[in-house]
């Protein structure tokens, strides 16, 4: 292939790259749960714009505030509506007291908004306070700029106008379709089940290949692993916060104190699948290390985790007596497992790695069993 070639395929493969990111980034961008969620975040809006030239006083000549506060509060479940919403009003009041502080002891100038923003961002890292840190110095700025020679009806106005939309982003995200992520963690633990026991198949697969084996996918999916269970803690973290205070929970009963359990279990099979690849990516591939998988043990070693996998791919397919007879398959293959390693004596100088690999077996089998 001549050079000028090369390079056309290089950057049509690049750009071909670029596209598919470009693509994956709008279908997350209007996915449902983002345009419902914008939707909400409208609704809101206009609702506190049309309430906030209704509040007393000074508070009237600032509406622009009340959408924003709305927006503030715009979050993907309730109770975290609620938490924004607290926390934004804290840091204006704590912003808004700062910049009184300010023009109570001296006149503005570079360095005393210098030092006073300084010490509203030390004020940030106050517990509790969370997002609202950032608008501790925003709100302390906006009434010595914005306030100028009206800074009472400005901060009155302000906090007024932002606690009303911040009530009504909270009250919009309450009442209409408050979401429930139920399905997305359960979808989730489902996919990382398959995940692993996909990864045990086929590891017991390279057992029965000729070494090197042509494929070896799975000795490199060990941070893919650890990928897929951090993302599905993430998932069901986002369930657990989505349930409180949302009214739909009732009608959508789900024990996400068993999702916890079976995650718990779940990260406990990755780490020892994780342990067991690197064991026998090292045995395969790795010539310096003093451990190896006698050629007798393949056979009973793959059958082994061969039927551990396929206990974890067919999870929640079975019917319970279903899932009984595939772990009682799985239990039965790594005792024959051991029972055929029990009496072949190690080679000089080497270690057996098939203990290491049959000990993980059994922890992943008492996992399985624990979160049942």
């Amino acid at each position: 292939m001549s050079r000028p070639q090369a390079r056309t395929q290089v950057i049509w493969g690049r750009g071909t790259e670029i596209l598919k990111r470009a693509v994956s980034g709008l279908t997350a961008a209007f996915a449902a749960q983002r345009l419902q969620l914008a939707a909400k975040a409208a609704i809101a809006a206009g609702l506190a714009f049309l309430i906030a030239p209704l509040m007393p006083g000074a508070a009237a000549d600032y509406p622009y505030y009340a959408p924003l506060g709305a927006l503030v509060a715009m979050y993907h479940n309730i109770a975290g509506s609620v938490r924004q919403g607290l926390q934004a009003l804290a840091g204006l009041a704590v912003g808004i007291g700062l910049a009184f502080v300010l023009v109570a002891f001296t006149d503005p100038s570079p360095l005393t908004v210098a030092i006073f923003m300084g010490i509203g961002v030390l004020l940030g890292g106050l517990p509790g306070i969370g997002s609202g840190s950032d608008w501790i110095p925003t709100a302390a700025l906006l009434v010595l700029l914005v306030g100028n020679s009206h800074p009472d009806d400005f901060s009155f106005g302000y906090l007024v106008q932002m606690g009303v939309g911040v009530a009504v982003g909270i009250g919009v995200n309450f009442v209409i379709f408050p979401p429930l992520h139920f399905n997305a963690a359960a979808a989730s633990l489902d996919e990382l089940r398959r995940a692993l026991g996909t990864q045990l198949t086929d590891m017991g697969k390279a057992l029965r290949e000729e070494w090197p084996p042509a494929h070896a996918e799975w000795s490199r999916r060990s941070d893919e692993l650890a990928a897929a269970t951090r993302s599905v803690r993430h998932l069901v973290r986002e369930a657990d916060a989505s349930r409180r205070g949302n009214p739909r929970r009732r009608f959508h009963p789900r024990d996400v104190d068993e999702d916890y359990r079976h995650l718990r279990e779940l990260e406990r099979v990755t780490f020892h699948i994780q342990d067991m690849t690197d064991v026998l990516t090292d045995v395969i591939w790795e010539s310096d290390v003093p451990y190896e998988v006698p050629v007798q043990d393949s056979k009973p070693l793959s059958e082994a985790m061969t039927a551990a996998g396929d206990l974890l791919t067919s999870y929640g397919d079975d019917d319970k007596q279903g899932h009984q007879d595939r772990f009682d398959a799985a239990k039965a293959a790594v005792d024959a497992c051991m029972a055929a390693t029990s009496t072949r004596e190690a080679e000089q100088g080497m270690v057996p790695a098939s203990e290491s690999i049959l000990l993980s077996l059994h922890r992943i089998l008492r996992a399985v069993r624990t979160a049942d």
